[in-house]
């Protein structure tokens, strides 16, 4: 399995001050898809960055088509809250 990270920016300015009630719910559907594909040892690692610029997700994917499948399958970008970029990485140095 090769990792990946993707990068996701809001689409709209003040997005994490004031999210709308749908954008609030896909945010709540965007938490849930990684927290389950973490449980299933995909994601490494998820989070927002706290100055509200972007969001960050390690993972690991087969190849590149299918990190990009599972990026695009992030609720946050399939319902277009959320513009993604995709970028091959290694893990070289982590704890554990």
């Amino acid at each position: 399995m090769a990792e990946y990270l993707y990068l996701i920016h809001p689409l709209r300015h003040g997005f994490f001050e004031t999210p709308t009630p749908v954008e609030q719910t896909i945010l709540d559907e965007h938490f849930a898809y990684l927290k389950t594909a973490a449980a299933a040892g995909i994601v490494l690692l998820a989070g927002p960055c706290t100055d509200d610029t972007f969001g960050l997700v390690v993972f690991r994917a087969e190849n590149e088509a299918a990190a990009n499948a599972f990026m695009f399958a992030d609720p946050s970008v399939e319902k277009n809250v959320m513009v993604a970029e995709l970028h091959p990485m290694r893990i070289s140095i982590g704890a554990g």
